[in-house]
């Protein structure tokens, strides 16, 4: 019985064990997948550097606008402080240099107009005859050449006229700007002059009668036509010294054109009743210009206001360019 009981154990089978779902992969498909996620993670790293990538490039445009506007405000570290201080002193004593070189040739040009009659002369007596004795000598330039002589004098009146401009813009007395000055002597010497000199001849010949009514007319005349055309000539010949574009001195002259109109008629209606009813035609020129010494600080203002608000606009708006290229930098940087 026993024997029969082992033979038994040793003819059954052995006990299957319990089987498992077979999630093993197939060997054909493993290089495959491998690829896909090798992809996946590439393009993944790819996407990183292209964001990486652009932050840095908007963190170089911000500090580069930001480089930019602080130049143009004037900032700097101290080795530019340094700089800058060297060149305004330098300026300071160029612009004296000019200053004191033109009033004391024109001073020795007052005071050494008799010098070929010196001899024997007492200082009071030298003093007592050179201004008269300049004034005859303009009138004697005026005969000759009377085009080249109102042209100086213009020319003359002009820079002045552009120096107290920037003096009561709050300059000091020797920082003023020496290209703003010149452009304005320059258009003065250049034009006022000369179209001045030929404009008194046709204002006698427009109005070639005596009677009282004829003062208010040249009067009105001037302030009107004239007037509107030299403001325009001016306005638009600065702007092309300035080497400004033809929009920007279009848009500053038609901002201007009627506040400088109006504002001529507060100060030349009555100096032009004395213009046209007292003085001659050939010395009208030299009583304008007196009297120009006041309008061209007038005008020299309202010239340049314009194109420094113009230039301090600059600065701002690379300052906000710098804050929006900030912003847009810091949202991606927050996306990632």
């Amino acid at each position: 019985m026993a024997a029969a009981t082992t033979s038994l154990h040793t003819l059954s089978p052995p006990p299957l064990k319990p089987s498992l779902p077979n999630h093993s992969v197939n060997p054909i498909h493993l290089p495959r997948l491998r690829r896909r996620r090798f992809a996946s993670s590439r393009s993944a790293v790819t996407t990183k550097e292209q964001e990486f990538g652009a932050v840095a490039v908007l963190e170089s445009a911000s500090g580069r606008l930001e480089d930019s506007a602080a130049a143009a405000s004037g900032g700097g570290g101290g080795g530019d402080g340094g700089g800058n201080e060297f060149g305004k002193g330098v300026d300071r004593a160029i612009n004296a240099a000019i200053v004191l070189a033109a009033g004391s040739f024109a001073i020795t040009k007052l005071l050494t107009i008799d010098r070929d009659y010196w001899h024997g002369w007492t200082v009071y007596e030298i003093l007592r005859y050179a201004p008269q004795h300049s004034w005859f000598a303009y009138e004697e330039a005026l005969k000759t050449n009377p085009v080249f002589a109102k042209m100086m004098i213009s020319g003359v009146v002009y820079s002045l006229g552009d120096w107290i401009a920037q003096c009561y813009e709050g300059k000091p007395l020797f920082d003023f700007d020496r290209a703003r000055m010149f452009r304005s002597g320059l258009v003065g010497f250049t034009l006022h002059g000369s179209l001045s000199h030929y404009y008194y001849q046709f204002c006698e010949q427009l109005f070639p009668f005596q009677e009282w009514w004829v003062v208010p007319m040249k009067v009105v005349f001037d302030q009107t036509v004239w007037s509107a055309i030299w403001n325009s000539i001016y306005y638009t010949v600065v702007g092309l010294l300035r080497l400004d574009s033809p929009i920007t001195i279009y848009n500053e002259l038609i901002a201007t054109f009627w506040p400088m109109l109006t504002a001529g008629w507060k100060l030349w209606p009555f100096a032009h009743l004395v213009t046209y009813g007292v003085i001659p035609v050939e010395q009208r020129l030299l009583w304008v210009d007196c009297v120009e010494l006041i309008w061209v600080t007038i005008l020299s203002t309202y010239s340049n206001e314009k194109s420094e608000a113009r230039i301090a606009e600059t600065p701002a708006e690379s300052t906000s360019s710098s804050s929006e290229t900030a912003e847009l930098t810091s949202s991606i940087s927050a996306k990632e």
